[in-house]
């Protein structure tokens, strides 16, 4: 557009206008070892081809490796001691409550998407599950709806009506990996029809909650995806692709869950009411994890205690790290407000649960994966340019995905 800015900033960082559609997308539970091998498989030549063509990267997520806290940083280009979304679920101090963190008035910042969208971009978001769909499109002037709930978009709430026509599927079950190819689908099409300058899809990690890197229903995954990259790629887009976490195995080695029940293990040491635990991995859809993730956070009733309740925690088989507010807030970039007076990180291939009594694991029809901890933090950074030059000795982080969109490949 002729008239457009030369850039736009949001949360103190600055972004070239896009020249082309440029199509970001997060691939939830993306550790990189699937497409890694899906590729030798031989189901992704699309992403085999980018050694040649694009350029790939691993970067940082941030911590709690949780959905949420990564795609608000995402779109935001910040952590979340900036933008305040520390993950799916928290204590909520003034309401004195346990609440989801998907109300956009627990969001501190704008999102480049909405600064766009206002500077006269046309924006388009499309994400898997309806739990983000309101903080991704905050204040965004565009389109914005969730696979889970296509059928109900309307133009005046969604800025898009009649889904699943033009994406010509039917919206699948929450708990499939149709869900994620109804995302790429609806991409492909938007970006046929509406040309946007920018496009944000999120998908679910369903898939690789189920299965490990390798498998047959992962590289399944990954070639149905491969084709709808190669499909926007050969519409002119401008691809980079990242992931909110990767994903890990947490079991022994015949395949039983390995679960610390941190709130059981404190009410034994320290009697009940002494502590609160809190999982920021919950959120309404707990069939394939059963809530159970490598991170949480502690509340201690008493403040002359803390000491002695991180003493009790790092002691626990399973447990990594055990940090004060202030040391993980730090270390991890999170609002200190909605952090409680310890952080619990977990080992490689452990989660943390609450009480026992708290986790529905009958829905789990195969080997436990999650993600959480730092074990998940690493995550791929693709694009489908090569940039002439980038910084060296630079920590990749995921959040970077439009600068590196926007500022190195156009």
């Amino acid at each position: 557009m002729s008239s457009a800015p030369a850039s736009v900033r949001a949360n103190g960082r600055t972004y070239a206008w896009p020249k082309q559609p440029v199509a970001v997308l997060c691939i939830d539970g993306c550790e990189p070892e699937y497409i890694n091998q899906a590729i030798a498989s031989g189901r992704a030549p699309f992403l085999a081809a980018l050694r040649e063509r694009g350029v790939c990267l691993t970067a940082d997520c941030v911590i709690p490796s949780f959905t949420n806290p990564n795609n608000l940083s995402i779109v935001t280009g910040v952590p979340p001691a900036v933008h305040g979304i520390c993950g799916n679920y928290f204590w909520d101090r003034d309401a004195g409550a346990e609440v989801m963190m998907n109300d956009p008035k627990y969001l501190r910042s704008g999102t480049l998407l909405a600064a766009l969208a206002q500077q006269g971009a046309k924006v388009a978001v499309v994400t898997a599950k309806d739990k983000l769909r309101a903080l991704l499109g905050h204040e965004l002037r565009g389109i914005c709806f969730s696979a889970e709930k296509a059928d109900e978009a309307t133009h005046a709430m969604n800025g898009i009506d009649n889904v699943p026509a033009l994406v010509g599927m039917a919206v699948p079950s929450v708990y499939s990996a149709g869900l994620s190819e109804f995302v790429f689908a609806s991409g492909v099409k938007l970006m046929e029809r509406e040309r946007p300058d920018i496009i944000y899809l999120s998908t679910t990690d369903y898939v690789q909650h189920k299965a490990a890197p390798g498998t047959a229903v992962a590289n399944d995954f990954y070639a149905m995806m491969d084709g709808y990259l190669g499909q926007l790629d050969a519409l002119g887009a401008l691809i980079v692709l990242t992931a909110d976490h990767g994903m890990n195995a947490k079991t022994d080695a015949f395949g039983r869950p390995n679960i610390v029940y941190l709130q059981d293990a404190l009410d034994r040491a320290l009697g009940a009411g002494a502590t609160r635990v809190i999982l920021p991995i919950t959120d309404p859809y707990v069939v394939h994890h059963g809530a159970l993730g490598s991170f949480a956070t502690v509340y201690v009733a008493d403040a002359n205690r803390v000491a002695a309740v991180a003493t009790v925690i790092a002691a626990l088989p399973g447990v990594e790290l055990t940090l004060t507010r202030t040391d993980a807030c730090a270390r991890f970039e999170l609002p200190p407000d909605r952090v409680g007076d310890l952080v619990v990180v977990s080992e490689r291939l452990t989660v943390l649960g609450t009480s026992r009594e708290r986790h529905d694991l009958s829905g789990l029809d195969a080997p436990l994966r999650s993600h959480g901890g730092v074990s998940e933090q690493r995550v791929p950074l693709i694009a489908n340019r090569r940039p002439g030059s980038l910084p060296v000795g630079r920590r990749w982080r995921n959040f970077d995905a439009f600068d590196l969109a926007l500022n190195y490949l156009q």
